[in-house]
């Protein structure tokens, strides 16, 4: 699995170490998670430069990313409110060496809009369902496609929607068989599950 430095619960002073430490002493590739604003601008020029930061994400990749693997993952968000989950998804998977497709506003507001991208998504041997309020995409494309369903509810919704406990509870709840579910607005997890399954395929990197 990739080794990633999760940085939101880390001091600046604390992440600028750890990055200053990982740039002068390893040239493997390294993935940054919840990366805060604080956290790159405390860097030098020179240091910020190497990294290849996202900001919709929050990550960033230091010495590139792993080797490509076989497989294809289709990321699939309910809404563009989801956007930010679904591109830690992306991104963790593009560092991970696995293509992906990203497939957003497909939410069942608008069934039509899903259905019309069925035959990209059912082409992926993973797919990775982004969805917050009642997370009922998770369920239709539980219902709809052969390939594993990777759920991760997102803390988007208001009221009854708690925060995403609404979204984790129906994922959880669903009715399709076999639908694994990470936790709360978790993409970095969601996409490190469809790694694992996809070793399975002999897509270890060389």
């Amino acid at each position: 699995m990739p080794e990633a430095v999760l940085c939101d619960v880390k001091s600046v002073e604390q992440f600028v170490a750890i990055t200053s430490e990982l740039a002068a002493t390893t040239s493997e590739p390294r993935l940054f998670t919840r990366l805060t604003d604080a956290q790159l601008d405390a860097l030098s020029p020179a240091l910020s430069a190497r990294l290849d930061d996202d900001r919709l994400s929050r990550t960033a990749f230091l010495n590139g990313t792993l080797p490509e693997r076989p497989g294809r993952v289709a990321v699939v968000a309910a809404g563009t409110s989801d956007a930010s989950v679904a591109a830690e998804v992306t991104r963790t998977l593009e560092f991970s060496g696995v293509v992906c497709e990203s497939i957003v506003d497909v939410g069942v507001a608008g069934l039509w809009r899903l259905e019309a991208r069925l035959d990209d998504i059912r082409r992926a041997d993973i797919v990775i369902a982004v969805a917050g309020m009642d997370a009922a995409l998770v369920s239709v494309l539980g219902g709809l496609i052969a390939a594993p369903v990777v759920a991760v509810p997102t803390s988007v919704g208001y009221g009854v929607a708690a925060d995403g406990s609404t979204a984790l509870n129906s994922s959880l709840a669903s009715c399709s068989q076999g639908v694994t579910v990470v936790n709360i607005d978790n993409g970095f997890g969601a996409a490190c599950a469809a790694v694992r399954m996809l070793s399975l395929f002999g897509g270890s990197p060389s």
